[in-house]
């Protein structure tokens, strides 16, 4: 989906939607019905999003501008929100859960600097049908296909990985930055924006021959995914798949980790 669709459409009773609150003026939200209510007038705007995805705010509003009169709709800066993907390698969008699930997750602009477009999955773990459905659809795909470690990235791949471990009959294998980690470790580093950073594991967590999945809750540059192969690759260990809720298509994350299969529920694009 390119933006919010910005049509003024059928005026809801207020009763329906629930009030929030952006600068100086009002809207109020329902499933994808936005409203939105300037103070000064009183006219509402209502936007529509389509495959039902739920706008959280803040939602992007410009300013008024000083010719506008009673009467008259405030200008509007359109917002992409993500899109249920598609692909072979992705979740169907055609599964009701997929949409759900997206609409979950709130866009938090700014944080924890500016320009980056936080994806915060807190609001999809409060959600317990959201969350579930993220879980289910992981287990659907991989149970019964001999996967016998799940590894888990710090730190929000903890939150995934265990129940789909459980779940799909597999250990769970938490892989740490350093000093994280008691006892002997092995590690390897991957390269960020500016300097390096390394991913580590316990010696002996798994063995070769061991067949992984490993999990994370996005992927952006690929860079602690890539490590978490090559750390599982090292000593033997087959990775049959990477697997993550959400996905950053822009930054390329996928051309990091190579030929090695990925597997996301949402796209931001």
């Amino acid at each position: 989906m390119e933006s919010l669709t910005q049509n003024i459409a059928l005026k809801f009773p207020r009763a329906n939607f629930v009030p929030e609150k952006f600068t100086n003026r009002y809207y109020y939200h329902r499933d994808n019905l936005v409203q939105i209510k300037s103070p000064t007038t009183t006219s509402i705007t209502t936007l529509t999003t389509t495959r039902n995805t739920r706008v959280f705010s803040p939602i992007s509003v410009s300013n008024r501008v000083d010719a506008t009169g009673p009467g008259k709709e405030p200008d509007l800066k359109t917002t992409r929100i993500r899109d249920p993907v598609s692909k072979t390698d992705m979740a169907s969008h055609d599964d009701e859960r997929i949409a759900r699930i997206s609409s979950a997750i709130r866009v938090i602009p700014d944080f924890p600097k500016p320009g980056i477009m936080f994806q915060d999955i807190t609001t999809l773990l409060l959600d317990t049908k959201a969350f579930k459905d993220t879980i289910d659809l992981f287990v659907e795909r991989y149970k019964d296909k001999n996967i016998s470690v799940v590894a888990g990235i710090e730190a929000r791949g903890f939150i995934f990985g265990p129940p789909i471990a459980l779940a799909i009959g597999a250990k769970f294998v938490p892989m740490r930055k350093p000093k994280k980690l008691p006892g002997e470790v092995i590690s390897e580093e991957y390269s960020l924006e500016y300097g390096t950073d390394k991913m580590e594991m316990h010696v002996g967590a798994v063995q070769a021959g061991e067949r992984a999945l490993v999990v994370d809750d996005l992927i952006a540059t690929g860079g602690t995914l890539s490590a978490a192969i090559r750390l599982l690759e090292r000593v033997g260990v087959e990775v049959f798949e990477c697997a993550c809720l959400i996905e950053l298509p822009e930054l390329k994350g996928r051309d990091r980790i190579g030929d090695k299969p990925l597997f996301v529920l949402v796209s931001s694009a």
